[in-house]
């Protein structure tokens, strides 16, 4: 296989590009948000931009390796090739290439740390180190059933804030604050990352029902693996249930009935529901997943444009 694949299509598949999307779609909303509280800046967003996808892409990487060098995938393995593990590059330069990525964003975070102070930095290390340690250290997050948390608070709860917080904090501070002033980390930003937050989590569940038997046998010990199909499968559920309850709870708050713009989404969220609910093979799993990917980034668009209208 290695023979059959050029060196940029491998670093490209190392890279995930399928997955880029989730790392975006935070931003988009958090920007949406931004443009509805007339808080908007360009060049922060863009860099939150930039920042998402270098960290996504450094934590592809960094799973690649890790997994491979770990034993957690194998032949067996469903879904993305790993290019580790199926020898397409060598280990040691999937290594480099991870710190290299995570160099990239931290140069990239440097200014946003210079416009929004210690808070970036904080979340900026915490996102690099939680990258690395999710397949990666003494203490894998996603080989004791941590990942779900983790993309749950990374890819939601503090990528869309942290989004709308380096946008906001130009309009009321000065460089490098030590603290977020008033008004830059708000409830209404909070409730706002929730959907992105579950999305992003229904992600991961579909992907670890797929890989339950193969992760099992890795002792890899996700949810999935600890409390089987049927609990991964009503944590899916319970992912777009709260997902698509927000904009409905921000219209009933006084949003603009454009925040229901998402809503638009849940049929085909009940099909991708049904394949989780009833099938187990990697085939069709495989299909749920790039689908939950496409729902995620649809709803992300929908709810942001919903925002700034």
């Amino acid at each position: 296989m290695a023979a059959e694949v050029s060196r940029t299509r491998a670093w490209l598949m190392a890279a995930r590009p399928q997955t880029l999307p989730a790392a975006a779609a935070p931003v988009v909303v958090g920007t949406g948000l931004a443009v509805h509280d007339g808080v908007v800046a360009p060049l922060p967003a863009v860099a939150a931009l930039l920042g998402a996808l270098l960290i996504q892409v450094g934590t592809n990487l960094a799973n690649d390796y890790f997994d491979a060098v770990k034993g957690a995938d194998t032949d067996d393995s469903e879904g993305f090739t790993r290019v580790t593990q199926a020898g397409l590059i060598r280990p040691g330069r999937v290594r480099t290439a991870t710190a290299a990525v995570f160099g990239l964003a931290v140069l990239v975070g440097s200014y946003l740390v210079y416009v929004g102070g210690v808070p970036i930095l904080v979340v900026g290390l915490a996102s690099i180190a939680s990258g690395v340690a999710y397949t990666g250290g003494p203490y894998p997050l996603g080989y004791h059933g941590l990942g779900d948390l983790f993309v749950f608070v990374f890819f939601g709860l503090v990528a869309v804030t942290g989004t709308y917080y380096v946008q906001a904090v130009t309009a009321v501070a000065g460089p490098l604050p030590l603290g977020p002033p008033t008004g830059t980390v708000t409830a209404t930003a909070v409730v706002t990352s929730l959907p992105m937050a579950t999305l992003s989590t229904a992600i991961l569940v579909v992907n670890n029902v797929r890989d339950l038997e193969t992760d099992r046998e890795a002792g890899k010990r996700t949810l999935a693996v600890r409390f089987g199909y049927r609990v991964s499968r009503a944590e899916y559920l319970a992912c777009l249930l709260v997902a698509y309850a927000v904009p409905v709870a921000l219209s009933l708050s006084g949003f603009d009935p454009t925040v229901l713009l998402p809503l638009a989404t849940a049929p085909y969220a009940a099909v991708v529901a049904r394949t989780v609910r009833v099938e187990r093979g990697g085939e069709a799993l495989n299909t749920a997943l790039e689908r939950t990917g496409r729902l995620l980034a649809a709803f992300a668009a929908l709810f942001a444009l919903g925002l700034v209208v």
